[in-house]
């Protein structure tokens, strides 16, 4: 990229795949989840080399120093190249005992309420 290129925070970070869609990228900016020197950053704001951020996104507390300018969303192997993850070690084992601890949401097998199968099996075995 050109030397004096610009480039949008809100498009950089949709850009290196820290966000699933640029309105998320800039929702995340307007919330506060993006700073730069412990300050909200605006959406608009232009990315500079070096740069580093904070991003809160639902995964993880990201911490990065920009070390290219990616104005197009690329493949995530390519993505990885323009930005350096310096996340605090604390944080990332923060992250590994949240997900130790994970529920998924789905129900348990043979836990809770019946499935058809043995609410059926239920009745023929009282006589409904």
């Amino acid at each position: 990229m050109a030397e004096k290129e610009k480039l949008r925070l809100d498009k950089y970070l949709w850009s290196i795949r820290l966000f699933k869609t640029r309105s998320q990228a800039a929702d995340a900016c307007d919330k506060g989840k993006v700073k730069f020197s412990d300050a909200a950053a605006k959406a608009s704001r232009t990315v500079a080399i070096d740069d580093e951020y904070e991003v809160k996104t639902e995964a993880k507390r990201w911490r990065i120093k920009v070390t290219g300018l990616l104005n197009n969303r690329a493949a995530y192997t390519e993505a990885i190249k323009y930005y350096t993850d310096i996340t605090p070690a604390e944080e990332l084992e923060r992250i590994q005992f949240q997900a130790a601890s994970f529920n998924t949401g789905k129900r348990l097998s043979k836990v809770g309420r019946p499935t058809k199968k043995q609410r059926r099996d239920i009745g023929d075995f009282t006589g409904e």
